[in-house]
């Protein structure tokens, strides 16, 4: 009895994968769901939302979700490589604005030392 069985079974299987029949894929996930739980209902619903947003999209729940994923991913990608732009940017702006500011004040400094020191060879000048 049982080796029948497995000889009908595979004859049933090798139609399945032989011939393309890919549609099989869409009844093993309510079939899982219908042997885990034993729901009905819940495999019934699986089946017809599948094959609703299979008849809406042209792709089955899987691909969707994978599509939509890595949409998702790769807006991220984006998003993370402007803000990685922006921030080079700002440090970028940031280097060049703190050697301005230290180039005049090393100017400033400059220009101070040298009024000090005109000033004490004035009196230098002036007291010889």
């Amino acid at each position: 009895m049982n080796l029948r069985l497995l000889r009908i079974l595979t004859i049933i299987m090798s139609f399945f994968f032989l011939t393309g029949f890919l549609p099989i894929l869409s009844f093993v996930g309510p079939g899982v769901t219908f042997l885990s739980s034993g729901n009905v209902y819940k495999a019934s619903a699986q089946f017809i939302i599948n094959k609703k947003l299979e008849k809406e999209t042209g792709k089955n729940s899987l691909i969707l979700i994978k599509e939509t994923l890595v949409d998702e991913t790769n807006k991220k990608i984006k998003i993370n490589s402007f803000d990685e732009d922006f921030r080079q940017l700002v440090e970028r702006r940031i280097k060049m604005t703190r050697q301005i500011l230290d180039n005049q004040n090393l100017q400033k400094l400059l220009k101070k030392r040298i009024e000090v020191t005109r000033s004490i060879l004035d009196l230098n000048n002036t007291t010889q």
